[in-house]
């Protein structure tokens, strides 16, 4: 029972084992008035992951027909391989309903409840019994995934976290120093791998790595009307509770730096247990594998476009940076009207006080990239699609309305991206920039892998600065129409309105270095030209 209990404590979720309930929730939740992938499933996107490598780390792990008995009237997920952290999982052993769920949510294959993307190859590591395992063991767990398929995996799912009760260092705080927070942003470079995060929820207690800075930690939503549109209230995530809050319950990253970069849909999803019954699970553990396997789609349009050689395309597109400016430029905020100006979106998204991203901070503050409860936005996957498929454009030259850029910038300077065609008034821009805090690992036996007993350098983070500004502008401070200018943060996101018709150009700035002299970052940006 004890042992039970523990998974339920560090799993994200919520489980109603009632009657069997109708699949078509779940297609609310893949469909349009969720995260919008079953569109791209079908003709002419025929999009379903397929020969892209996924992640999954737990505690448990989801159970393999025909090798765990538990799934022995069940084939709906098929995996590439399961683990016990960093070796071969033993049959029977160590298998999790809440794990088969999760991996559900990716990679089923079941005609009612399909997964996210069924076409993945999916491999799964189990950490294993919290008693006598700690972050040292989920970090190698992580990294034996990220090493999977020849070392291409292009993003790793974490649904389940650790409690600052548990840290090891002397009154632990959200500092982004834990073990396992550094592991996940080492990882993240050095591995190239998109890590998708269940964000805390409830009264808190395991939000260990929430305060990564490289990953994309998901918050859920419920429904509306039928429609995903709205922050659960289940979520921790909220306006930084200030010091009386942090001392509480430790729950809420230092400097206010916010926790959550995606809503997705996370309330009353039927997935299939392993006995192959329906359940409602609710959860950000349920939401953050739907980011995941969103990753999967992408990437079997992106290796598609690269190994047909189509114009604008290179192997830039599988980085981890690049996946997360996309998801979280092309996430709805504001439903459009029908005349475009709002880029298309196709709801509204509101906080736990029903106020929508036009109310936040995140919209009125430049110092604050993103929403504390909506972080971008809803997570919506065929618009990701759209961004995504609109090409890789280079500052030389100038930039379509919509399109992405993986490069580097030096200290000191900027680079500018010159919109083609003058911008409409009244609509709105969306410009989102992300690049990595640099950790390194302490190799004490330079065999370039993390074992257990090593720990890693944090070197900081380089300050980058986002601009739109007037085409003829040669200011920065002078000439931004709108900016995103946090000093904590190692994502910048710009969402306004254009105020007057005219040319524009999107600026990157490297404000402040911190390590390198030298930064990547990824930029994504979704525009309304004249026609």
């Amino acid at each position: 029972m004890a042992k039970k209990l523990t998974w339920i404590i560090w799993g994200l979720s919520a489980s109603c084992l009632s009657a069997p309930v109708i699949a078509s929730a779940l297609e609310f939740a893949l469909g349009t008035n969720g995260i919008d992938a079953l569109r791209l499933h079908q003709a002419p996107y025929n999009l379903i992951g397929r020969k892209i490598a996924i992640g999954q780390v737990e505690i448990g792990r989801p159970g393999i027909f025909g090798w765990d008995k538990a799934v022995s009237k069940n084939r709906a997920i098929s995996l590439a391989a399961v683990f016990l952290r960093n070796g071969p999982a033993k049959s029977n052993n160590g298998v999790d309903p809440h794990a088969y769920n999760v991996a559900g949510m990716m990679v089923s294959q079941d005609k009612a409840l399909p997964g996210v993307a069924p076409g993945a190859r999916l491999y799964s590591s189990a950490v294993g019994s919290t008693k006598n395992m700690g972050q040292p063991e989920e970090c190698l767990s992580a990294q034996h995934i990220a090493l999977q398929n020849g070392g291409d995996v292009r993003a790793i799912n974490f649904s389940f976290g650790e409690p600052l009760s548990r840290d090891p260092r002397p009154e632990a705080t959200l500092d982004g120093n834990a073990l396992l927070t550094l592991c996940v942003d080492w990882s993240s470079r050095v591995h190239d791998v998109l890590y998708a995060i269940a964000g805390n929820q409830g009264k808190g207690g395991i939000p260990i790595p929430t305060d990564n800075f490289n990953g994309i930690n998901v918050a859920f939503s419920s429904r509306r009307g039928g429609v995903f549109n709205k922050v659960d209230v289940a979520n921790l995530a909220g306006a930084n509770q200030g010091v009386s809050g942090r001392l509480a319950g430790k729950e809420f990253n230092l400097d206010e730096r916010g926790a959550i970069s995606l809503v997705a849909p996370g309330n009353n999803i039927p997935l299939l247990n392993p006995d192959g019954k329906v359940n409602k699970v609710t959860g950000t553990s349920f939401a953050a594998p739907q980011v995941t396997a969103s990753v999967a789609l992408l990437q079997e349009f992106a290796d598609r476009q690269i190994r047909t050689k189509q114009p604008h395309w290179s192997i830039d597109a599988r980085r981890h940076q690049v996946m997360k400016a996309i998801l979280l430029n092309s996430a709805d905020k504001i439903q459009d009207s029908g005349d475009g100006l709002l880029l298309r979106m196709s709801r509204t998204l509101i906080d736990k006080k029903n106020q929508s991203w036009l109310d936040s901070d995140a919209y009125k503050d430049p110092k604050i990239p993103l929403d504390a409860q909506m972080g971008a936005g809803h997570l919506n996957v065929f618009r990701a699609y759209q961004q995504l498929s609109s090409g890789q454009w280079q500052p030389s030259t100038t930039i379509p309305a919509i399109g992405w850029d993986y490069r580097t910038v030096n200290a000191g300077t900027s680079v500018d991206y010159i919109l083609a065609k003058p911008l409409k008034q009244g609509s709105f821009v969306a410009v989102t920039l992300s690049w990595d805090r640099l950790v390194e690992l302490n190799d004490k036996n330079k065999n370039q892998q993390y074992d257990v007993g090593e720990n890693f350098r944090d070197r900081g983070l380089n300050n980058l600065d986002l601009y739109l500004v007037k085409a003829n502008a040669q200011n920065s401070d002078a000439g931004a129409v709108c900016s995103s200018i946090s000093q904590i943060d190692s994502i910048e996101h710009i969402f306004c309105p254009v105020a007057a018709a005219g040319n524009y150009k999107i600026r990157v700035q490297f404000r402040q270095k911190l390590n390198e002299v030298t930064q990547p970052y990824s930029l994504a940006w979704w525009s309304v030209p004249i026609n």
